[in-house]
């Protein structure tokens, strides 16, 4: 049995791939991350921010169902803002290989204006209604001008 011979991405846009229009190579180094990465990365940060806030959670006695769920909505927060301004990668980014980058200056991290930029719209869109622009980035990515590709 033999399949189209096209990716998926090719078929949503036979003219060219995802990230052509900025400069950025198809595949490899540089080339703009894929949903199933994303996602990935962004399950494991909210894993670990739940465990953080889970962790914090101890030091509170009797902690109501807001403030379980506030302190880790608050360390996911935090890991962004912080993470992603200093080094352009998350917990998640990280550990698959994905970073951050600001198309107006590619050679460093975004910085805290663009982090907040970004995460702000993030938290607003709870991550996940980003995810489905034809150009293959987020919301939040577009409102800050930045992309997640691969490392």
């Amino acid at each position: 049995m033999q399949g189209p011979e096209v990716t998926l991405g090719e078929l949503r846009n036979p003219d060219g791939y995802q990230g052509e229009r900025w400069g950025l190579p198809r595949e490899g180094t540089g080339s703009l991350a894929t949903f199933s990465a994303r996602l990935a990365a962004f399950g494991f940060d909210i894993v670990a921010c739940a465990l953080i806030g889970g962790l914090l959670n101890i030091w509170v006695s009797h902690p109501t169902p807001v403030q379980r769920q506030g302190a880790s909505i608050v360390v996911l927060t935090l890991e962004q803002l912080l993470l992603v301004a200093v080094t352009g990668q998350t917990l998640g980014m990280r550990l698959l290989d994905l970073k951050v980058l600001r198309f107006k200056d590619v050679s460093r991290p975004p910085g805290a204006v663009w982090s907040a930029v970004r995460t702000l719209v993030l938290m607003l869109t709870f991550g996940l209604a980003g995810f489905f622009t034809k150009g293959g980035r987020g919301l939040h990515d577009l409102a800050a001008g930045t992309a997640v590709v691969r490392g």
